[in-house]
């Protein structure tokens, strides 16, 4: 299965884990992107966070994103990208 969205995150952020182990045990592909090792990916999560660099931000293929959201909030965001 292809990923269906980036998720950007840092090494040290236990939303990101618990949001990427949830997913994982779903089966839900996904990319994941340390914006610590990335400048370009860090100026992503600003843009879509008013200039903050909140994690986990995950940026869908329509171009929308959601910071920190649950796992019922990922699979409705996939469900009406369907």
């Amino acid at each position: 299965m292809s990923a269906t969205f980036t998720m950007y995150s840092t090494p040290w952020c236990g939303y990101c884990h618990r949001l990427k182990g949830q997913l994982e045990r779903e089966g839900i592909a996904f990319d994941i992107v340390d914006i610590e090792q990335d400048p370009a990916a860090a100026q992503i999560v600003e843009s879509a966070n008013n200039g903050n660099q909140t994690v986990p931000t995950l940026v869908y293929a329509d171009g929308s994103a959601q910071t920190n959201p649950s796992l019922i909030q990922v699979k409705e965001k996939l469900a009406s990208l369907a």
